[in-house]
């Protein structure tokens, strides 16, 4: 007679086993055509999982994300059914969910077209709205391994013989169709109503290159038609504003084979890297940081003393030098620790503040490079603070308020605030890591924020505070992160005095606002689609003539704007005013000023603004304190 607790806090007893979809029906209706699948325990199952014994259970429906990804999941089987459907000789691999939708590995004997996936979608659509039930069998694993092997499956056949020969395996089926599973999955194919296969890639059997290569159709799979919609939408802005198309556009940056995953920064994009730069350089000197700079290369002794050599070698450069090995820094960490070690330190001197534009490098396959966003050389906003225990809840909570102050300034208000806790492969004891852990929360209690814990996303040698911002598309960026770390400065022998005249082992927060420049830039061009506000534009003002005989004029209001700070092109070329117009347009010039023959006989300018906006004939001062107004608010020019 099990008793079911619910999440409201009520709770009903039955008198024999019942499953998900019984008590789903036993509340009502609506739940019952709903649920997608259950929470028994704190574990996702079927609706179909019977409950023996009193437990705790939430219906899942399609508005929880747990719901979403059952969606998914079962979408990709919806995927392996059509494929073998429309093409029997295809050999399914496997299917899981990621980001966005779900991918499924298939070996064939061709390509497939996008007229294949046209079919395969439309044969999708077919098998759902036939509504199949989609079951669970558990079989003996020797029985599945025969099986698969007798269709001819003997991808399927490898992965099930991996199980150890004790143990049974979960299998789902829907109308002819089986596969290994472990589940859950939805009631019916049914219930799968907006789903979309974008693309397919070449993938290696196991990810290994080594072994058969296989062709990978992605999909995407929602819970209804309009967020599908929405979410192609985002994704045809994205593509719009696609950080490498107009860092070529704009004449901003480029990346050439010979030096994979590293920028080649041109005269405009560097002006917009130092307008950032010098924003964040302010900004250490106003919150108490001193800034420093940290050679390139360290001795390896040092990185095995830190835990990098062990935990993140496979990602980090060497080389070798009179018999000595080096690795180049994948982050600024460790030479922080031997600033602070180079002098005795008193209590009176914490917190001490150290921050630095560490260029890093970092050895990424190259098959994540992507344009200015995964690089292998890129510079932090790096800063690392070393204080006392009882100083972190302070010092946590001073960096919460900093980070979305200079969030605000950069156009971003939507920030979300996560918190990694420890890996499986880590350094430090479980207490050190509790403490860690608890002081974060204790920061982030103190800033009044609310935050989502992420398990197992800690660095391995401490946890975390992340920030995540949102672009104008909705999409999320993680950037700022703060993390305590006890095991460091202990490892690398840090050492202050205290009022005790002991020695101590300082804190070591680890810290960073907008992460990687080149990361943050390429954010930033994709937030603003290349229209970058007037205090970041490489070109704040363009002025124009519209004939040689106001070209004297035209150069000194240049000069006048030049004069007010501003970063000004003049373009007394003999080409047609509209011709020019329509030019910087797009180039996203913030402004333009034309400037004829009534302009120059009456000292006044014609100005444009950005977005095709007429602002009329006014004087070059009043333009100049417009320009000077939004250039200190940072407000975003339309």
């Amino acid at each position: 007679m099990p008793a079911i607790r619910l999440p409201d806090g009520s709770e009903r007893r039955f008198d024999q086993a019942v499953t998900v979809a019984d008590v789903a029906a036993s509340i009502g209706p609506g739940l019952a055509k709903a649920a997608i699948a259950g929470k028994v325990n704190g574990k996702v199952v079927d609706t179909s999982f019977r409950i023996e014994t009193d437990a705790d259970l939430a219906i899942i429906t399609d508005k929880d994300p747990e719901g979403l990804d059952t969606i998914r999941h079962s979408t990709a089987h919806l995927l392996a059914y059509a494929v073998k459907e429309l093409f029997p000789d295809a050999q399914v691999t496997i299917g899981p969910v990621i980001e966005n939708g779900f991918y499924y590995d298939f070996a064939y004997k061709r390509p497939f077209t996008p007229e294949d996936l046209e079919a395969i979608e439309k044969r999708m659509a077919e098998l759902a709205k036939k509504d199949l039930p989609v079951t669970r069998e558990v079989w003996p694993r020797d029985k599945a391994v025969e099986f698969f092997k007798g269709i001819g499956e003997i991808y399927k056949a490898e992965l099930i013989a991996a199980i150890p020969a004790n143990e049974d395996v979960s299998l789902y089926k829907e109308g002819d169709f089986i596969d290994l599973c472990r589940g859950p999955h939805v009631p019916s194919t049914g219930k799968l109503k907006a789903f979309k296969l974008m693309k397919v890639a070449g993938a290696y059997w196991r990810g290994d290159s080594k072994n058969e290569q296989l062709q990978r159709i992605y999909g995407t799979a929602w819970a209804k038609k309009d967020e599908l919609d929405a979410y192609l939408h985002m994704l045809e802005e994205a593509e719009k504003r696609d950080h490498r198309k107009l860092g070529k556009q704009l004449d901003l940056f480029h990346l050439q084979e010979e030096a994979p995953g590293l920028v080649f920064w041109h005269p405009h994009g560097w002006t917009v890297w130092q307008e950032i730069e010098q924003y964040m350089r302010a900004v250490y000197r106003d919150n108490g940081y001193q800034e420093v700079r940290c050679p390139q290369i360290l001795d390896k002794s040092l990185w095995e003393k830190s835990g990098h050599w062990e935990h993140y070698k496979a990602n980090m450069f060497t080389t070798e030098s009179e018999s000595r090995e080096y690795a180049v820094k994948p982050m600024n960490c460790p030479g922080h620790v031997q600033i602070f070690n180079a002098g005795l330190r008193s209590y009176k001197e914490l917190p001490l503040r150290y921050g630095e534009f560490g260029s890093c490098h970092r050895n990424e396959p190259s098959g994540a490079l992507h344009g200015v966003m995964r690089v292998r050389g890129f510079t932090q906003d790096d800063g690392h603070i070393f204080c006392t225990d009882d100083q972190i809840e302070a010092e946590v909570t001073a960096f919460n308020a900093l980070v979305r102050k200079v969030y605000a300034d950069f156009g971003f208000t939507d920030v979300a605030v996560k918190l990694a806790l420890r890996p499986e492969g880590r350094v430090g004891s479980d207490e050190v890591w509790d403490k860690a852990e608890n002081a974060l929360r204790s920061g982030l209690r103190a800033s009044g924020l609310e935050w989502e814990e992420l398990p197992g996303e800690g660095a391995f040698y401490g946890p975390k505070i992340e920030f995540h911002i949102k672009d104008a598309i909705g999409r999320s960026w993680q950037c700022g992160t703060v993390q305590v770390d006890f095991s460091m400065p202990t490892r690398l022998g840090a050492e202050y005095v205290g009022e005790d005249n002991a020695r101590h082992i300082p804190v070591m927060l680890h810290r960073a606002i907008l992460g990687s420049l080149e990361r943050f830039i390429g954010i930033l061009i994709e937030n603003h689609a290349g229209a970058l506000p007037l205090w970041l534009s490489p070109v704040q003002v363009v002025v124009a003539n519209i004939s040689e005989a106001q070209g004297e004029y035209a150069q000194n209001v240049a000069e006048k704007l030049r004069a007010a700070g501003f970063r000004v092109e003049c373009d007394l070329r003999s080409e047609k005013i509209n011709y020019k117009i329509r030019e910087h347009s797009l180039l996203k010039r913030p402004y333009q000023v034309v400037i004829g023959d009534k302009e120059k006989e009456a000292g006044l300018v014609a100005v444009r603004a950005r977005g095709n906006q007429d602002l009329g004939q006014m004087t070059p001062e009043a333009l100049i304190e417009r320009l000077l107004q939004e250039k200190s608010s940072r407000g975003v020019a339309i």
